[in-house]
């Protein structure tokens, strides 16, 4: 048994992380402000706020850990402050970074190799973005934490309790029928489910060692059109048919923004073509597994429809609004095409 230091804990990934952590046999503290969540039953939680010295002295007052997995690092300076309190505290630190930290991505393909964002471990700057606020807290762990460092940087996280919203609203507009969809779904995609990427975590904290590893799903997975078709199972929508299947530059042209207003929608242009081509080979050689796709798509249905008051991040999906002009944009194209034709 191990002694883990989760840093957040409350939420998504932090949950399962120590879910995943009591179930492997660990004794887990959990050190977050209490505001985002619940804490998994089992755990010591500690309330603090990591920019607060004081409240980081208290943390530590007393305790010592094997391992600290850090779910929740976003701004270099915090980063920077906590790592230098908890250094004399814990032996090993696992720090979750993100494909965004990687300069090349998601315009090129990236292994643990690519160069990432330059941006320095003490940055705080309030307007500061966050891939290369990422690629500095990986510098501020390695610059500030004396002990071994394993920097993990997932793909896109999915799965049940997700609180950025990505699938839960697929899985909802899906359901409601007629959705707008990107051209023919053909570009395949790499989603990591939320238990595996934990499970890979604690097993991370558990055998220490300096590192870098990108973690997603492996390339081929499924493809954008299997993802919804997925959707559409699980929801009981009528059928695949009723999305409405826009191509690329029609959407472009209108003004929809990648990623985020179809989200997850990376179109074959050039600053998003390599999107889903991130490598995770070195991660599965140390036991990183995926379950299916199908698998977490349901689980995900399932908790959705136990959690109806769920609202992902502003920023994610479409306005009905604009929504609804795209929509009428398209038929009038299409009544005009067909009108043509004849």
């Amino acid at each position: 048994m191990s002694r883990i230091l989760i840093l957040g804990g409350s939420v998504f990934l932090g949950q399962a992380v120590a879910e995943a952590a009591l179930r492997r046999g660990h004794k887990v503290t959990t050190f977050n402000r209490g505001r985002s969540g619940t804490d998994v039953e089992g755990v010591e939680t500690v309330r603090g706020d990591r920019d607060e010295p004081g409240d980081l002295e208290r943390l530590v007052a007393g305790r010592r850990w094997d391992a600290i997995v850090d779910t929740c690092g976003f701004v270099p300076r915090s980063v920077s402050t906590g790592a230098a309190v908890l250094s004399s505290h814990a032996d090993h630190y696992v720090f979750v970074s993100s494909v965004s930290a990687f300069q090349d991505w998601p315009a090129h393909p990236i292994d643990e190799r690519s160069p990432r964002w330059d941006c320095a471990s003490d940055a705080d700057e309030p307007d500061g973005t966050y891939g290369p606020y990422k690629a500095g807290c990986e510098r501020a762990v390695r610059e500030h934490f004396v002990g071994t460092v394993c920097v993990v940087s997932p793909g896109i996280i999915v799965g049940p309790g997700e609180n950025v919203g990505r699938l839960p609203w697929w899985l909802r507009r899906v359901a409601a029928g007629g959705a707008p969809a990107p051209g023919t779904g053909d570009r395949e995609i790499q989603l990591i489910d939320v238990r595996d990427l934990a499970e890979f975590l604690v097993s991370r904290a558990e055998r220490p060692a300096d590192g870098d590893l990108l973690a997603t799903a492996p390339l081929g997975q499924a493809t954008f059109a299997e993802w919804l078709a997925l959707c559409t199972e699980v929801t009981g929508a009528q059928s695949g048919e009723d999305l409405m299947r826009m191509d690329e530059d029609f959407l472009l042209e209108q003004g929809v923004a990648p990623w985020t207003e179809l989200p997850l929608w990376a179109p074959a242009r050039a600053d998003w073509r390599h999107a889903w081509s991130v490598s995770s080979a070195a991660a599965f050689a140390e036991g990183l597994t995926c379950r299916p796709l199908a698998e977490t798509v349901a689980d995900t249905w399932e908790w959705l429809r136990r959690t109806p008051e769920f609202r992902g991040k502003p920023k994610i999906g479409m306005d009905p609004a604009k929504e609804r002009r795209l929509v009428a944009a398209w038929r009038a194209r299409e009544a005009g095409r067909g009108e043509a034709a004849g």
